[in-house]
C-alpha cells in the first residue's frame, strides 16, 4: 500500500509506503499511479484545496483514463438520493456553510459519470453525519443503499470513519462496482 499526500505524517504504520507529492501534478507521483491497481482520491475542498478538489478528481481521472486502474473516490453525501425515486439530498437544501463542499461532492459525481468510458471508476457516499469532527466508533460493520442514503430506523444517518474505511477497503477488495456510486452507513 503506497500513501500520497503533500506532507509526509509524524507517524506512519508498518507495511505503508509513504510518498510526498501533490494530486494537483500528478506527473510528480505519475510512476505511483502507473503501478496502482486502484487509487483513492479522499481530497476535502477545504483549507488551501477549496477551490481545487474538482481539479483534482479530474487529474487523476485524466490520467487514468484508458487504465487499468480503478479510481475510487469518497464522495459527499449530498449527492446521493433521499428516497429511491430521488431528490437528490443536495435538492432538499443545503446550509451555506456547508455549500461549497457539497456542490464540488456534486460536481465530482457528474465529471465521473460524463467521463470517458474507459475510465473505471466508482464513489462512496457517505452518510449525512461523516468527518473527522464525528470519528465515532469501529463496530466493523455497514449497509450499504444503492444510490440512496443510508438511514437508521430512528433517521439518523451517520458511521465513524474506520467503518467507511472498511467500506471503501470491501469494495477494492469486491470489485463490486463499476463505473458506478454506492452508499453506505449503519
Amino acid at each position: 500500500m503506497v500513501s500520497v499526500s503533500r506532507s509526509l505524517p509524524e507517524e506512519r504504520i508498518d507495511g505503508v509506503e509513504y510518498v510526498q507529492g501533490s494530486v494537483l501534478d500528478v506527473d510528480t507521483v505519475g510512476d505511483v499511479l502507473d503501478q496502482a491497481d486502484v487509487v483513492v482520491s479522499a481530497v476535502s475542498p477545504r483549507g488551501d484545496m477549496t477551490d481545487k478538489g474538482l481539479d483534482a478528481v479530474r487529474a487523476l481521472a485524466d490520467r487514468l483514463t484508458g487504465s487499468p486502474t480503478r479510481l475510487g473516490v469518497v464522495g459527499g453525501a449530498m449527492g446521493s438520493l433521499a428516497s429511491p425515486a430521488g431528490p437528490r439530498l443536495w435538492d432538499l437544501g443545503v446550509p451555506d456553510e456547508y455549500r461549497h463542499e457539497a456542490q464540488v461532492g456534486v460536481d465530482t459525481l457528474e465529471l465521473l459519470q460524463n467521463s470517458d468510458e474507459s475510465l473505471d471508476w466508482f464513489l462512496v457516499h457517505p452518510p449525512m453525519v461523516f468527518g473527522a469532527w464525528e470519528p465515532g466508533e469501529r463496530t466493523g460493520s455497514y449497509r450499504t443503499g444503492g444510490e440512496v442514503v443510508v438511514k437508521a430506523e430512528d433517521g439518523t444517518s451517520y458511521i465513524s470513519g474506520a467503518d467507511f474505511a472498511i467500506a471503501m477497503v470491501d469494495e477494492i477488495e469486491r470489485d463490486e462496482h463499476h463505473r458506478a456510486r454506492f452508499t453506505v452507513g449503519y
